[in-house]
């Protein structure tokens, strides 16, 4: 059981757990093209709104956010694709900020030079949302509890006004108008960007060409409300949280990394935590049975992956993250169902039947709902052993539907 080649596995598995995007937590059968990063090298830029308007009515001076873009704007600037990211991520979709970067963006497999979301033809947006997960991450531009109020100089931490997905798809919004970019040919997203991509289409269907919603449905059900829910759990749960006052003093780190693990388990499947790590023990001549500090390795792996991201990540923006995708459904404001039967533009809907977060009976409930008045919808199913995640690291099985649709 403890040879050799099992601890070699176990330290492959446990970089593999770290290296991929957490919330998404995804075999390819569809090349996506060539497998070099995006290039040029990446350059984070920023986009400041002097006062925004929350879809609640509050306002929130010098909302900042942290955006990139991949291929070149042209001079009709309607060659536009905007892509949405998902709960943990953030607008490093594609390429490298430096050459010797570890890893490119999450979804570098389908977004260059000569791939489906071509940069020889497109010019890609990405945007970091509000309270964004990473703060820490030195990458990672936004605002929310965690960044200075400008009138106090000191952090807004639960005074933040509670945001929805529309919000977030306002601030992208507003980046456009700067940018004078009135029509997108595409918006695109994974999870939480999948929401994002659905408020695109419900709420501004003139400015929206096509979607591709990734991994996800329209509305948040009952059962993702009360896992959200959940997730937040021990971040609530940890004294250090102290309501979420813990800014001048001990962040809740044990509850962030708790909560981190869950959500990385739940975006994963069963098929993955028993192939890659079964019963296997974390270390050789400590069995699980003499002691609570003896673990296995799904247990090692889970703490050392929360751990890690905790270091860069902010449990109140955790919360409010929770919070936006609970409130979630297309079109908020009317019926259930209404956002969804506003969407006119074409739908590409990408999903895994194996994934525990949106399952698939919802996603294709969703697109019947979409087709319903005629709206045309395809359904491309991602194999793999993943879970929720394929829609991340298995994309590419997906390039030959997502360059057929775009080029429509």
């Amino acid at each position: 059981m403890h040879t050799r080649d099992t601890r070699r596995a176990r330290r492959a598995a446990r970089a593999a757990l770290l290296s991929v995007p957490l919330s998404l937590a995804l075999a390819p059968v569809l090349s996506s093209g060539p497998a070099a990063a995006y290039e040029p090298l990446v350059e984070k830029q920023s986009v400041t709104i002097p006062v925004f308007t929350t879809q609640g009515g509050e306002t929130i001076p010098e909302m900042t956010l942290g955006w990139e873009s991949y291929g070149t704007l042209n001079a009709a600037r309607d060659n536009v694709i905007l892509i949405t990211h998902f709960f943990s991520g953030t607008s490093h979709a594609a390429g490298r900020y430096a050459a010797d970067d570890a890893a490119p963006g999450y979804w570098d497999s389908i977004i260059g030079a000569g791939k489906p979301i071509d940069t020889d033809r497109f010019f890609v947006i990405a945007v970091d949302t509000p309270v964004n997960l990473g703060v820490h991450n030195p990458t990672v531009i936004t605002t929310g509890p965690a960044t200075l109020h400008p009138e106090t100089g000191a952090p807004w931490g639960m005074d933040f006004p509670i945001l929805t997905i529309r919000d977030f798809v306002e601030t992208q919004k507003a980046l456009l108008d700067q940018l004078g970019i009135s029509r997108l040919h595409a918006v695109m997203g994974a999870s939480m960007g999948s929401l994002q991509a659905y408020e695109w289409a419900a709420t501004y269907p003139d400015k929206v060409e096509r979607v591709i919603p990734v991994i996800g449905s329209g509305w948040a059900d009952g059962d993702l409300i009360a896992w959200l829910n959940i997730w937040g759990a021990p971040i609530r749960l940890d004294p250090d949280w102290n309501g979420g006052d813990y800014y001048a003093g001990t962040p809740p780190l044990r509850g962030l990394a708790e909560a981190l693990k869950l959500v990385t388990l739940h975006a994963q499947h069963p098929e993955w935590s028993n192939g890659v790590f079964g019963r296997a023990w974390a270390d050789e001549g400590r069995d699980p049975a003499d002691g609570f500090d003896h673990l296995f390795q799904i247990e090692a792996a889970l703490d050392s992956a929360g751990a890690a991201r905790a270091a860069t990540s902010d449990a109140n923006h955790f919360l409010y993250l929770c919070k936006a995708n609970q409130l979630f459904y297309a079109g908020h404001g009317g019926g259930l169902y209404d956002g969804l039967l506003a969407i006119e533009a074409p739908v590409l809907l990408i999903h895994t039947d194996e994934d525990l977060i949106f399952p698939g009976d919802a996603v294709r409930e969703t697109g019947a709902i979409i087709k319903s008045d005629g709206t045309p919808v395809e359904i491309v199913e991602l194999q793999g052993t993943r879970g929720h995640l394929d829609g991340v690291v298995s994309i590419a099985q997906a390039g030959a539907a997502i360059r057929a649709f775009l080029a429509r």
